[in-house]
């Protein structure tokens, strides 16, 4: 868009559009790309996005501010090994004509896909990644490229952008040399990298992509250049400019804590900052209590029940009511001066003199006790609690009241029957029985072995290779069979085993960068939770309560051992991270739903790395645009056909 004067800015508008687009932060990122090259500068436009989620497209139109459009971009024999039956009535694959009128009729100058990553994520085995389904999905990757291809065949995109997980390499490596068979058959010159997102947006997380770019040889001549690094920052320059987590009426519901089981509460709270799991195997544990912690509140009670004021420091309000267990009503006097004014309850040594004797000699007045050492052996008296045979006689009789004898005489007549309050064995017959039914009116009692025996299994134990039970209406462990001996896997890992390495109920410190913001990022399958340094106001309530039930789910703050909460992300952090929102800004996502806000936002592309990305594209375009064919730059190339530092026009003499 020339303006017609040399000595303007000469605005040159670059399109993008973007395939398996998600919730649309790789078009938040190219929409805020910039480029300058002379008095020529790039303007970028979004002409829209694809994604088979219609809660996708809803966020994407927000985030990228056009439309979208929702479609399905299997093939008939895809969509029935991915949803395991044939397609619906009606239902037809997607072709190049849908690919086109989802740009608006367009041409885009830089097409960006973003193929679905999961059957060649490392958080899917290998095996379930082998199935017909995640094969699949896999296959998306290049019917999308082949697409795009198709749809503007007519007029190439100067450059493809294609992203994935980095494990692509290895698990998709049959698909990705289909890819690049492809792209060069349409006249593109293709390169494989590998980048860190985090990297080159300058992002709060590590987040290592795969990334193949293909640039149109005869359209761009000049190379295509990575673009420059940033230094990572600490999670605490994101988080701590967002309201306190919790705090849903500054930030909306996308920051509340998760309410998470006690037991998994606990376990943060004991997992070292920087570590995971491992942490909690240094604890000693006796059955099943910690054996060296405990926790107690983390404030005071009540107007300071019981406190003491320093002697330096001033009191607190005196009220009619001014007594220690009403508050803060003690002081730490230092002004004894050596002199033991409080000898209550005090005890003189056998060896020094007694205090002097008054009118109120009693124990709680004074140091009125003697340690004495004639206690006469470990008997201190030989009448205490001591038990006279009957046919003994009695000790002295003194004014204590407590002493006990042997009484044969049971005080019943002489009529009573002998069997009062007779217990059977439990092989021998029982007595009559009679019209009463107590305890003491006759052989009332049996002496049962059978202890362990109780009703219906209660408290039984399923084995994991047995049938369990009948389901019951209460199916409590007390009144049936209702636990299993589940063999699966616990906290006692060993070597070899992915959960020793996936840093569950990891804890990252204020001060570091987090991990790859994943679509299934959970406290307890990876390192999601953050140890918080900063005071909190809210939590439970503990005195005068009884600590809640493992199982129980709630939101707790538990001081840890380094003075900080350990707590898991909210899901505004994880966009914050992301670089999906500022945190002074709101967000709001379609939808309600944690889970589902959380998967959109980890398949994101972060909006700050694809800046960075649009912003070295469109030099590379206003460069082809120029006439230029070569530019200086001490960056990497990212696109070129050999290993040479410069570009020649295309048929250019040497």
């Amino acid at each position: 868009m020339p303006t017609g004067n040399s000595a303007s800015i000469d605005l040159r508008e670059i399109r993008h559009f973007h395939l398996f687009c998600g919730l649309g932060g790789g078009a938040r990122g190219f929409n805020r790309g910039s480029a300058r090259i002379g008095n020529m500068q790039a303007v970028f436009r979004c002409l829209g996005g694809i994604d088979v989620s219609p809660a996708a497209i809803r966020d994407f139109e927000r985030l990228a501010g056009v439309p979208g459009t929702v479609l399905d971009l299997f093939d008939a024999d895809q969509y029935a090994a991915f949803h395991g039956r044939p397609a619906p009535f009606g239902w037809r694959p997607a072709g190049p004509q849908d690919i086109q009128r989802a740009a608006g009729g367009e041409r885009p100058h830089i097409v960006f896909l973003s193929a679905p990553c999961k059957g060649f994520s490392g958080l899917l085995a290998e095996a379930l990644s082998l199935t017909d389904k995640y094969q699949a999905l896999n296959r998306l990757t290049l019917r999308g490229v082949w697409l795009t291809l198709e749809a503007f065949q007519d007029d190439p995109p100067e450059l493809i952008l294609f992203e994935n997980v980095p494990r692509i390499a290895r698990r998709g490596r049959g698909l990705l040399e289909q890819i690049v068979a492809l792209l060069r058959s349409y006249g593109y010159a293709v390169a494989e990298t590998t980048h860190d997102c985090g990297e080159l947006g300058g992002l709060a997380q590590t987040r290592k992509r795969f990334l193949l770019v293909a640039r149109h040889e005869q359209k761009v001549p000049p190379f295509l250049y990575e673009p420059p690094k940033r230094q990572l920052r600490a999670v605490g320059d994101i988080l701590g400019r967002l309201p306190l987590p919790g705090d849903v009426e500054a930030a909306g519901p996308m920051h509340r804590v998760p309410s998470l089981q006690w037991q998994t509460w606990v376990r943060l709270a004991f997992v070292e900052a920087g570590s995971d799991w491992r942490s909690l195997k240094r604890l000693r544990v006796e059955d099943g209590v910690l054996a060296e912690f405990r926790l107690m509140p983390d404030h005071p009670w009540r107007n300071g029940t019981l406190g003491v004021q320093p002697w330096h420091a001033p009191a607190g309000t005196i009220t009619g009511n001014g007594r220690p267990g009403t508050g803060a009503f003690s002081v730490a006097d230092p002004s004894i001066d050596g002199h033991a004014r409080s000898v209550q309850l005090g005890v003189r040594p056998w060896s020094e003199p007694a205090p002097v004797v008054t009118g109120k000699m009693f124990v709680g007045g004074g140091p009125h006790a003697v340690a004495d050492p004639r206690h006469g052996g470990p008997a201190k008296f030989n009448n205490v609690y001591h038990v006279v045979p009957w046919q003994s006689p009695s000790p002295a009789v003194t004014s204590s009241r407590d002493i006990a004898i042997a009484d044969p005489r049971t005080g019943w007549p002489d009529g009573a029957h002998t069997s009062k309050f007779h217990v059977h064995r439990f092989d021998e017959p029982a007595r009559t029985v009679t019209g009463s039914d107590r305890v003491a009116s006759g052989a009332m009692c049996v002496a049962d072995p059978r202890t362990d025996e109780r009703r219906s299994g209660s408290i039984g134990v399923a084995a994991w290779t047995q049938t369990t039970g009948t389901v019951a209406g209460e199916s409590l462990p007390s009144n049936g069979s209702f636990a299993v001996a589940d063999p699966r896997p616990n906290l006692h890992r060993e070597k070899g085993d992915a959960y020793v390495n996936s840093g569950h109920y990891g804890v990252i410190p204020w001060s570091e960068t987090a991990n790859t913001v994943s679509a299934s990022g959970q406290h307890d399958n990876g390192a999601w939770s953050v140890a918080d340094p900063r005071q909190q106001t809210h939590g439970l309530n503990l005195p005068g309560r009884p600590l809640p039930a493992a199982q129980d789910r709630l939101v707790a703050v538990i001081r840890s051992l380094d003075g900080t909460w350990h707590r898991p992300f909210t899901t505004l952090e994880l966009a914050a991270l992301q670089s999906l929102v500022d945190p002074e800004e709101h967000l709001e996502l379609d939808g309600l739903s944690d889970a589902d806000w959380r998967e959109r936002i980890g398949n994101a592309v972060p909006p700050e790395a694809a800046k960075a990305i649009a912003d070295t594209m469109g030099t590379t375009l206003l460069l082809a645009w120029s006439g230029e064919s070569f530019m200086l730059s001490a960056m990497p190339i990212w696109v070129r056909q050999i290993a040479v530092g410069l570009s020649l026009r295309q048929g250019a003499p040497l």
